[in-house]
C-alpha cells in the first residue's frame, strides 16, 4: 500500500471485536480486497462474524480454514452482494492459488478478505486493506487496521 491510513482498536471480548468488524465493514467499498492476519485464536473469524453481521449474512458464515473460499450473499443498501472469504493457512504454494483462480475470485467479488495473507506477498498489491488481529493474554486483542487512503 502505497499511501495508508491506520487505525488500532483494543478488544476485550469477542462481542467487542465483532463490532469492531461491523464499523470496518461500513466503510468498505466495492472492490475491496483485505488481507486478513492473526495468528490461530487470535480473533479472525469473530472478526468476521461482525463483518458478516453488517452485511446480513452472519449466518452464513463459517470458519473457512477446512474450504479455502466460501462465498457468502449480502445485502447492502437493499442491493445484493458477494463477499468472498479465503484461508489461505492449508495452501503452500503460490501454484495452487493460481490453479484455484485466486486472482479471479479477488475481481469478481463486491469484498474479499484473505486469511493468512501474509504467506503469499506476491499479492501485496491486490489488498486494499489490511486488517492485524493480536492475542495480548486475558482475552484482549489489538486490532491494526491499516487501509489506502
Amino acid at each position: 500500500m502505497s499511501s495508508a491510513f491506520k487505525e488500532v482498536f483494543h478488544s476485550g471480548s469477542a462481542v467487542e471485536t465483532r463490532a469492531v468488524g461491523r464499523k470496518f465493514a461500513a466503510a468498505l467499498s466495492c472492490g475491496a480486497v483485505v488481507g486478513l492476519s492473526g495468528d490461530l485464536g487470535a480473533g479472525k473469524t469473530e472478526f468476521m462474524r461482525g463483518v458478516a453481521e453488517f452485511f446480513g449474512c452472519a449466518e452464513q458464515l463459517s470458519s473457512p480454514t477446512f474450504p479455502i473460499l466460501n462465498i457468502y450473499s449480502g445485502m447492502l443498501e437493499g442491493e445484493e452482494v458477494s463477499i468472498h472469504h479465503f484461508d489461505l493457512y492449508r495452501i503452500e504454494r503460490a501454484s495452487e492459488l493460481e490453479a484455484l483462480g485466486f486472482g479471479e475470485y479477488l475481481s469478481n467479488a463486491w469484498c474479499s478478505f484473505v486469511e493468512w495473507a501474509e504467506r503469499f506477498g506476491e499479492y501485496g498489491d491486490r489488498y486494499s486493506a489490511r486488517v492485524l488481529i493480536e492475542y495480548d493474554g486475558e482475552g484482549e486483542r489489538t486490532i491494526t487496521i491499516e487501509r489506502e487512503e
